[in-house]
């Protein structure tokens, strides 16, 4: 008896109980998604009625700020704020995971009130999710990794305020914190060494040290991402489906790709959700 309440109490504590669809919202790193997909290959070998939703859009902030000249003047900014209703509404998460935080400082020095539109912007996300009954879990902003400026210093700064958030109930995940230290590891061997080329953009192996504080926050592992047939699957799935959700949800980035209508691209996903299943029998 006292086995099985300890196993009820265990599930009880799960944070993905209940949770039948995760949205994941971020700008072009979580776009792109390859943590995504590292978390998702996880997860279908685990929970696979769980739906996993990547809606991350390039350029896009949550303090809905612009720079100057942004993209050579053609367009500023998406503000996440500008669709998250409708995202919300029509996707109907049970669980939200956003990552921002990047775009947010503009790539300028710290500044009291840039920090200020990311602070009230953060809060605004979160209150917008609580409200709609579903929960969220924020990660913190991935590392801009050039020694010749010090931007990272405002990601860091963004990155414990949201840690300093957990006092408020608030649910969050550092992924700053690691990516910097296994950078600093691993420069030991080669100085030159960089996860993102371009500063921004982590490479496939920086993704993958992304999902593994993700992954850990749910009690998994990286290994089912180790698998190239299985994420191979789990990619295609992911690309599908956010080009179809974006273009139903609607935004003002241009330049995305323009996804199939919804009920044509569930149907394809299904199709690639019994071949995953297939895969993971065998």
């Amino acid at each position: 008896m006292t086995a099985l309440l300890l196993a009820a109490a265990l599930l009880a504590a799960s944070p993905l109980q209940n949770v039948k669809r995760i949205v994941c919202l971020g700008d072009s790193i979580t776009h792109g998604g390859q943590y995504v997909v590292d978390f998702n290959c996880w997860l279908v070998t685990k929970h696979p009625d769980i739906e996993v939703l990547n809606l991350g859009l390039a350029s896009e902030t949550v303090s809905g700020l612009s720079e100057e000249g942004h993209a050579g003047g053609k367009f500023p900014r998406p503000d996440l704020h500008e669709r998250l209703g409708r995202v919300l509404r029509m996707s109907k998460p049970d669980l939200v995971i956003a990552c921002y935080g990047m775009n947010d400082g503009i790539y300028l020095p710290l500044d009291e009130e840039r920090f200020k539109k990311l602070r009230d912007g953060m809060t605004r996300l979160h209150d917008a999710v609580r409200k709609t009954g579903a929960d969220i879990i924020h990660l913190t902003p991935t590392v801009f990794d050039d020694s010749k400026n010090n931007y990272d210093d405002v990601l860091a700064r963004y990155g414990a305020w949201l840690l300093d958030q957990r006092a408020n109930g608030w649910k969050v995940v550092d992924i700053h914190g690691p990516m910097k230290a296994r950078i600093a590891e691993l420069r030991r061997g080669n100085p030159d060494f960089t996860f993102a080329r371009d500063h921004v953009h982590p490479d496939k192996a920086g993704h993958r040290v992304m999902a593994q504080p993700l992954l850990a926050y749910f009690g998994g592992s990286e290994s089912a991402a180790d698998n190239a047939e299985l994420r191979k699957l789990v990619e295609k799935r992911m690309v599908l489906l956010r080009n179809a959700w974006l273009t139903a949800t609607g935004h003002k980035r241009p330049g995305v790709a323009k996804g199939l209508p919804l009920d044509e691209a569930k149907s394809k996903a299904a199709e690639l959700t019994k071949q995953i299943n297939t895969l993971l029998a065998r």
